[in-house]
């Protein structure tokens, strides 16, 4: 016989993938109202350190989508080795 679910932790398991979702938001959405980009502005907040929670003015430069989409994401995080070796 399967075993019987248990929802109350389903949806405690949700409730807390939710909140994860509203403070990542949150965090765009302080970022963007610092760096001055009001609503539908198609620009993007691109932050210099890459770290996402950090919204220091100091730490926010404004980019076109096509730019900051050009750059790759990698900004302030550490490349991966490559797994080839080279003779």
């Amino acid at each position: 016989m399967p075993k019987a679910r248990n929802y109350k932790r389903e949806k405690a398991v949700e409730d807390a993938k939710g909140s994860a979702r509203k403070k990542a938001r949150a965090a765009r959405n302080r970022a963007r109202r610092k760096a001055g980009l009001k609503v539908g502005d198609p620009r993007t907040v691109e932050h210099k350190d890459g770290n996402p929670l950090n919204n220091s003015r100091s730490n926010l430069t404004t980019k076109s989508k096509s730019a900051n989409s050009r750059q790759g994401g990698m900004k302030g995080r550490k490349k991966r080795a490559s797994k080839r070796k080279t003779k």
